[in-house]
């Protein structure tokens, strides 16, 4: 797979000496090319195939040149689902689960989200963005490259202005590309206890407006559930939204089936996530809508889930399905997208190429994103060099740093 510009003796890095998984359909298992070679000019890439397809003298073609030690390079990953800025943990819940408390009666206790908002809400930005930067980075060095930030832990204008502003500011100090998400329909803020209508209405009044005005979010996400907000009051969420010129996303059946799925499907939503309780309808309405559906196996994981997402029924009917961290203080306390690889192979029977293709390509879609998720010229130059024998090795280990270096847009990021 070649450029033009292949010739062309100014390209900013040469990788030589390489194996690809260039997650192309091209009939080959992870779209494997041997003996490889990528290249890359202003972010881009230009090269991404075989090194008998490059001229006699490659050391021509680049300013860097360097072997890659037959490392296998793939897409950088993509976590297009976390919650990672947030004040304080949640470590004394997991405790709690432990001895037997269900994540509702936590929840439904004035724990769960409701604490996380407190301590949020306490933080400064600068006092904030310093953990938050913490996890961002652990993420970075297990070789991703795009992160999605979601806010929610504010549930006031001025919190969750803060919290995206963060997310951005983690964007520009890491190299790394945030997408970031209003999640305000996260849950009901103390001030409106008793009041979820209002609260809605000064959601879509006040507070969408206010951040689409200031263009801090790149979608809008609310958590469709008993204990959360109902199908009738997300709609009001996802119009308004909508009008804003907003795309939608949706935590969806994660505990029940409130026909979540579909409802983000009707909306054209990016993604529905979560889906355990996701029946064969919601199936069929993200298959129409290309709607994606992101396994988070942290949170069935940690939550100790029995209730299995419909992964025969969105195989069978062709909906994407990526794979992401939930990264998050109560529910997903999750600092690797490769671990949460794992867990999808592990718990949800994906194979190691579903799983790797959800963490890129499928990933990538779910944040409407086409420029990423794969190995091919005219791409973005977000990749990752790994030093095993194949890549079913990055499900296969648990835990561990397996990535020898990360590159976002051509730049070595870790």
């Amino acid at each position: 797979m070649t450029t033009e510009n292949a010739g062309s003796p100014t390209w900013d890095g040469l990788l030589l000496d390489a194996r690809l998984a260039t997650l192309a359909d091209t009939g080959q298992p992870y779209g494997a090319i041997e003996d490889a070679a990528l290249g890359w000019k202003d972010g881009h890439i230009v090269y991404a195939g075989p090194m008998a397809g490059l001229p006699d003298a490659p050391h021509a073609l680049s300013r860097s040149v360097e072997s890659a030690g037959r490392a296998w390079i793939t897409p950088g990953l993509v976590d297009c689902h976390t919650h990672l800025v947030f004040g304080g943990d949640r470590a004394h819940e997991f405790e709690l689960r432990l001895g037997g408390a269900s994540y509702e009666a936590i929840a439904r206790a004035g724990g769960g989200i409701a604490s996380t908002v407190c301590a949020t809400r306490a933080a400064d930005e600068d006092a904030l963005l310093a953990p938050s930067l913490g996890r961002a980075r652990r993420l970075i060095a297990d070789g991703a490259t795009t992160l999605e930030i979601k806010s929610g832990y504010g549930l006031d204008l001025a919190s969750e202005r803060k919290m995206l502003r963060v997310a951005r500011r983690i964007g520009a100090v890491t190299g790394a590309s945030v997408r970031t998400t209003f999640l305000g329909a996260h849950a009901l803020p103390p001030e409106f206890a008793g009041q979820q209508d209002a609260y809605v209405d000064h959601l879509c009044e006040t507070m969408l407006p206010a951040i689409a005005a200031e263009n801090l979010a790149d979608a809008v996400d609310a958590f469709c559930e008993s204990i959360a907000f109902t199908p009738a009051q997300t709609r009001r969420v996802f119009e308004r939204a909508c009008a804003l010129g907003l795309p939608v996303k949706l935590h969806a059946d994660q505990l029940s089936d409130l026909g979540g799925a579909a409802l983000s499907a009707e909306f054209g939503g990016l993604s529905a996530d979560h889906i355990e309780h996701t029946g064969e309808a919601g199936v069929r309405a993200m298959a129409a809508a290309g709607t994606v559906a992101v396994l988070l196996p942290g949170a069935f994981y940690a939550l100790r889930d029995t209730q299995l997402p419909p992964i025969e029924a969105l195989r069978r009917h062709g909906v994407p399905m990526a794979v992401a961290s939930d990264l998050n203080p109560g529910t997903s306390p999750l600092l690797s997208l490769r671990l949460a690889m794992n867990l999808a192979c592990t718990l949800f029977r994906l194979t190691p190429e579903e799983a790797l293709r959800g963490a890129t390509v499928q990933a990538a879609r779910a944040l409407g994103l086409a420029d990423r998720g794969r190995l091919a010229p005219g791409l973005r130059a977000d990749f990752a060099l790994w030093p095993v024998e194949r890549p079913a090795e990055l499900c296969y280990w648990i835990g561990g740093n397996l990535a020898a270096a990360v590159y976002a847009g051509g730049v070595r990021l870790a």
